[in-house]
């Protein structure tokens, strides 16, 4: 039996590269790869990196699919169903909209793939594949090393993509986290994670959990035990994290040069309304992004807009912001109403989506707005974001926030990524505006 592993891409121009920052290996097909049965043929094909062989043998094809790449994966699907090749999907996508992709696939996981995949593949070669598969996991697959060989010949960034836990205990309207987990958050056994590590032959991490600190007990055991192994490693966290120094510390030690902090807004209406209240009670931001830096770690923050009465100067506030604070990168994203999450609903029912599918709208563009913002026009939300994007990865914005030594220029080496890093999403600003999402990738 032979299986072929697909992961679309988002999309691209005609004679354009793929978005460099974009080009990370996918966790979840070293995942899957580690738990399909070694009596199966395995060929894995990354849309992102390189061209699909539509004619190629298979008994069984699987894609994992984002909203983002849905029009795409439906595209791929239907190349492989015109021969007759069964395809199933998985991922947030068809685990939030399931029988949205089962229009367009033979078969359905709903949630984590660990707790099906066996009887899945037995199904296939017994010809009794099942519309759907789904098993609620209450705890952290064990033992299960991801078969990362299966990147050998792909050219990806030189970062090794690990999991310590899955899901997240906060439940902020516009996340789809919290629903594909089931509202559970799962703890991968320490045992596992630095094995994982150990065996991964890389010393440069990005640990994918979607809150590292969630759990500051724990997650102060799972620092003392990388202390050892030398490593680098960024991660996402919650401002939480300045309030405890010896956890701070322990991120130091640990390796850890970067953490990805979602501030989201300035201000208090978005981010009670967003869910995100508990970003109020933990004192000033200035202070505490000052004990972060104490310990030598870079802040990568994200902010979003369209929750609100924003107007152009809320974007002229959050750029002082960021610029005043010196952040190693910054993201200024709209809001994003993805299917499943309570804000789509939300939206949904006060009548401002101007599209309920638009994943799959013909011509829709990255940027592009599909919903009604209360105060600007979805044009101006759009064009806003990329402005203040544009302005964060200036020239001057660049030499600015170099002056911070102790979060973006800490070692000479470091110095180097800042820069190469920085003036590198200088130039995708402008590759990822107006980009086509979906099937046309060759346009």
């Amino acid at each position: 039996m032979k299986l072929l592993l697909i992961l679309p891409g988002v999309g691209k121009r005609k004679n354009t590269p793929y978005i460099n920052t974009w080009q990370m290996e996918p966790l979840m097909i070293s995942q899957i790869a580690a738990i399909t049965p070694d009596d199966i043929e395995i060929k894995f094909y990354d849309d992102r990196v390189e061209e699909i062989n539509f004619e190629e043998d298979a008994d069984l094809v699987a894609i994992t699919v984002e909203t983002y790449t849905a029009k795409r994966a439906y595209f791929i699907s239907s190349k492989f169903r015109k021969r007759g090749i069964p395809v199933i999907m998985g991922g947030f996508h068809p685990t939030l909209v399931p029988n949205e992709c089962a229009k367009y696939a033979d078969s359905i996981v709903i949630g984590e793939v660990e707790g099906v995949w066996n009887n899945l593949i037995n199904d296939v070669k017994n010809n009794n594949l099942k519309p759907f598969y789904q098993k609620i996991l209450t705890s952290f697959p064990k033992g299960i090393m991801p078969k990362r060989a299966i990147y050998n010949d792909k050219k990806y960034l030189p970062v090794c993509l690990i999991e310590s836990a899955r899901g997240c205990p906060y439940n902020c309207e516009f996340c789809s986290v919290t629903n594909f987990y089931n509202h559970n958050y799962k703890i991968r056994p320490i045992d596992d994670f630095i094995k994982d590590m150990k065996t991964s032959g890389k010393k440069t991490f990005f640990i994918v959990d979607d809150n590292i600190v969630a759990d500051i007990k724990r997650t102060k055991e799972l620092l003392r035990a990388m202390i050892p192994l030398n490593i680098i490693w960024a991660g996402q966290g919650s401002i939480h994290v300045a309030e405890d120094e010896e956890l701070l510390y322990l991120l130091k030690k640990s390796g850890c040069k970067m953490l990805l902090i979602g501030f989201e807004s300035l201000n208090k209406k978005a981010l009670n309304k967003m869910n995100k209240k508990w970003n109020l009670t933990i004192g000033e931001y200035d202070k505490l992004i000052a004990n972060i830096y104490k310990y030598d770690i870079g802040i990568y923050a994200t902010f979003v807009f369209g929750y609100g009465d924003e107007d152009e100067e809320t974007f002229k506030n959050t750029y002082k912001f960021a610029l005043k604070n010196k952040f190693l990168f910054g993201a200024f994203n709209h809001l994003l109403p993805f299917p499943g999450t309570p804000l789509y609903e939300r939206l949904k029912k006060e009548n401002k989506l101007l599209y309920k599918k638009w994943w799959l709208k013909d011509n829709y563009k990255y940027g592009d707005i599909s919903f009604k913002p209360d105060k600007l026009s979805p044009e101006e939300l759009r064009d806003l974001c990329v402005k203040y994007r544009r302005k964060f990865f200036s020239t001057s914005s660049i030499l600015k926030r170099a002056l911070n030594f102790r979060g973006n220029l800490k070692s000479p080496s470091f110095a180097m990524i800042y820069f190469v890093q920085n003036f590198l999403q200088q130039k995708e600003v402008e590759m990822k505006f107006g980009m086509p999402i979906g099937d046309g990738l060759d346009e």
